[in-house]
């Protein structure tokens, strides 16, 4: 049985994320949450927001992206003259987008820390982040199977499929490991 310590890829969201992310507090000069459907308003009187999907790009809201880059700066509003709150530094960390503005995207991690990112720096690609420390990655989608890995809190996987109570994913960097990882259903987001 393998033990790893990977800090490489990107699980989150999808398994991880559904539950234990937070809403933070907005400063006073921050926008408002519902600044994508106020804007819209207000730039084009044609502009319809369906509500739960973004006024931008017509997909849900919340949804999970990953990070694309090795460095991404949070910003407190939606433009590159606002401050940097937080910097994101690691390539497939999972993303919850909470809110669109043109180009940017609101986004959170698992612990709720965030802000305003651009579009440029996020990837559809969908990732895990394991929630439990110590996580039993199987050859199979049975606990009974054999256990290839065990992945340490905080580690991020590729997500590859999922079906109710178990997901395939994708663990390395140089040498890829595909194996299967048991989820919670509550916390599933397909």
């Amino acid at each position: 049985m393998a033990r790893t310590g990977l800090a490489a890829l990107a699980v989150s969201a999808i398994i991880a994320c559904g539950s234990a992310a937070a809403e933070v507090a907005a400063p006073d000069d921050a926008l408002p949450a519902d600044l994508t459907v106020a804007a819209a308003k207000a730039g084009d009187d044609k502009a319809q927001c369906t509500p739960g999907f973004g006024c931008v790009t017509n997909l849900p809201l919340p949804r999970y992206v990953t990070l694309k880059t090795s460095e991404g700066n949070a910003r407190r509003g939606p433009g590159l003259s606002h401050r940097i709150d937080w910097v994101f530094t690691r390539v497939g960390m999972p993303l919850r987008v909470t809110a669109e503005y043109e180009n940017w995207r609101r986004v959170e991690d698992a612990e709720g820390a965030g802000g305003w990112m651009h579009y440029a720096l996020l990837s559809g690609s969908r990732s895990v982040l394991v929630a439990q420390d110590m996580a039993d990655f199987r050859n199979k989608p049975d606990t009974a199977a054999t256990v290839l890995l065990q992945a340490e809190m905080g580690v991020v996987a590729r997500l590859m499929e999922c079906s109710t109570d178990w997901c395939r994913v994708s663990i390395g960097t140089t040498e890829e490991m595909r194996a299967f990882v048991a989820v919670l259903p509550e916390t599933l987001r397909v």
